[in-house]
Order: C-alpha cells, then structure tokens, then sequence
C-alpha cells in the first residue's frame, strides 16, 4: 500500500515556501493519498552559526525566512534538490523566478515519469535564443513532465498566520488540478481550478511589475487617488498582454485571486511595492539591487527582472508605445527616465486598450 502513496516535495524555502510547507505537511497528515514525509529543498545557509537545515530539522522553524511559525514536523529540510525531488509525485516549485532554470537543469532525466511539477514562481524565463517564454513551459520542456501553476492575493506571513485568503490553481488536466487542491486546500485557504494556466501564470509576473508602480506613487506621495488609477490602468494592461500573447484567455479568470485580488493585495503590500517606494523616496540616488539588500534580508524582489522580461516581448513585437505603464516601470527601474515622470506618461494612456 505504501507504494502508492502519492509524495509530495517542496523545492525552495523562502518565506512563501516554508509557508507552502507548513499547509502541506499539515494536509498530509490528515489524508490517506499522500505519503506523511514531504522533503524540503533549501538551499544552505548559515544562520547564528548553524546551517539552516539543522535549524530547520531541531527547531521545526525557519527562523531566518518565516519567524514565529513553527512547521509540521513531517517536514524535513534537504540541501540536495535531486533528493527531494527524485521520487516525488509533485513537485512543487517555490522559488524566485530567475533562479528555476538551474535549479532544474539538476533534475533533468531523474524524476519520475508520471510526476507533475507545480510553479508558484511569478515571472518568465529568457530562452537561450532569446525568446520570452512562461516558467510552467520551461518546466515541461526542461523536466519533460506536466507544469501546473497556483497564483493568488497571498501574503506569506497572512497564509502562515491562517488568515483567510484564496489562491487559483492553472491546469490543463483537471484531475492534477484536484489532486492538488487536496494538497493545498484548507479552511482558511480556499482554492479554485482553473484551466487557463497562460493567463493565471501571467498574472502573477505582471501584477508585480505593476506593484513596483504602486510603490513609485507611494513614495511620491501621490495619494490613494492616483495610486487607484496607476491599479486599473495596470489590470488594463494586463488584460490586453494576456489577449495579445495567450489567445485562450478568457475574461473571467482576471477576476479570480490570480488576478484583480493578487493585483491589489500586491499593490498595497508585499516586497514589490515596499522596495519601489524606497527607491521613489531616494529619487534614484539607490539602485532597486541595493535596496533590496537593505530591505529584504536575503528575499528577492521579482518586479524589476519581470518588467525587464515584458520589456524584451513587448519591444520585440513594437508594442511598447501601447503599454505605457508596463514601458514606463521598466525605465524608471533601469534609470532611463527619472521616477517623477511615470504620471507625466500615463496622462495620455490610450481610453480603450
């Protein structure tokens, strides 16, 4: 019986990682589909002078990325990726999006041949030739295995603090999509299945790209009023991305978590909004990289690459005069305009997108 049991790993270990863990470890206890044991990859650290696994494995807490939460004890840190995820069923990926294409290139050919992965990393991949391409596609091709992908309005420290919240999974085949949502789901965090995985995938990536915009009013001090219109000028453009890129979108996925709810909750907390402001404040005078080292005790903030990655889609196909905000975010995070000039180019934003 044990053999088929369906395993469970967790592939990174940040704050929203380890809060992952914490759902996860606690849903397996309590279903019998699941074997109890999930691996958690984490990639070593010292911290107070011990590795970060050996905290993680006594203390049952990851007290450098998520304090004051303690984790199921079935969970168990691994510094070796391929160990947690060689015989696992899903795999799940919780890392920042510019870090997945090597992390995965250890795993190509070792994983099992029915497994699926699942990407809650918010941004795109850059293709050796250059092209633009969505991370749960890096996946499948790389791994050769089903990508599935879960975006959501999802605090880390809320979800691990069992706040009520939501999250959409994206996946083509419904049956993957509920055996996950039994991994995931609880009474605070409901799930809902979706199978338009292009546009919950890009929603994720774009809403903190228009995060770091929210983030520039705030530090301007530009108040709620303009800061309402920097959101609904970004949820408009994109809307329009995904009906350019992803035919197959359909309207009403913007308005489940992956979208409008993940595009407001971003836009008024998390590490994208908190790291513009400061830069706005500064008035260029630090670099977003630097700020981030200040601000964010090793996290990485995914907004400034993700705008770096729509800007190479968007100027490839001359499309950057018909997303001002998306073409503005990503100057002023390259230092190309100053930060005081992002309102000046939404004052003529296009009435119908």
């Amino acid at each position: 019986m044990a053999s088929t049991l369906k395993r469970v790993s967790i592939v990174g270990s940040g704050n929203w990682g380890s809060t992952i863990a914490k759902i996860v470890g606690t849903n397996v206890l309590s279903n019998p589909k699941f074997d109890q044991k999930v691996k958690m990859y984490v990639y070593e650290e010292i911290v107070d002078g011990r590795k970060l696994t050996e905290i993680i494995n006594t203390q049952h807490e990851n007290i450098k990325y998520l304090p004051g939460h303690k984790l199921p004890e079935n969970v168990v840190a691994v510094p070796d990726v391929v160990e947690v995820a060689h015989d696992a069923d899903i795999i799940i990926f919780v890392l920042p999006h510019q870090f997945m294409a090597n992390t995965c290139k250890p795993l190509m050919g070792k994983l099992k041949s029915d497994a699926f992965g699942v990407s809650l990393c918010k941004g795109f991949y850059i293709a050796d030739d250059g092209k633009i391409d969505l991370i749960s596609n890096m996946v499948r091709n790389l791994l050769k295995i089903e990508c599935l992908v879960v975006m959501g309005a999802n605090i880390a420290g809320e979800v691990a603090a069992g706040q009520f919240c939501e999250a959409t999974i994206g996946s083509r085949n419904r049956e993957q999509g509920l055996l996950l949502k039994e991994v995931l789901q609880t009474d605070f965090f409901r799930i809902v299945v979706r199978h338009d995985v292009e546009v919950v995938e890009a929603c994720g990536a774009l809403k903190n790209i228009v995060a770091l915009g929210a983030g520039f009013c705030d530090g301007l001090n530009y108040g709620d009023n303009t800061k309402a219109a920097v959101i609904r000028l970004g949820l408009m453009e994109v809307m329009k991305f995904c009906d350019i890129f992803y035919k197959s979108s359909e309207h009403r996925t913007f308005f489940e978590s992956c979208g409008v709810a993940d595009l407001v909750t971003t836009c008024y907390g998390g590490r994208n909004r908190r790291v513009a402001e400061a830069f706005a404040r500064a008035l260029g005078e630090k670099t977003i990289d630097e700020l981030e080292k200040e601000l964010l005790n090793g996290q990485k903030v995914q907004g400034p690459e993700a705008a770096r990655e729509v800007n190479i889609m968007l100027k490839a196909h001359n499309y950057e005069n018909d997303f001002p905000l998306l073409t503005s975010i990503y100057k002023i995070c390259v230092r190309e305009i100053p930060v005081t000039q992002l309102i000046d180019n939404l004052r003529n934003h296009p009435e119908h997108l």
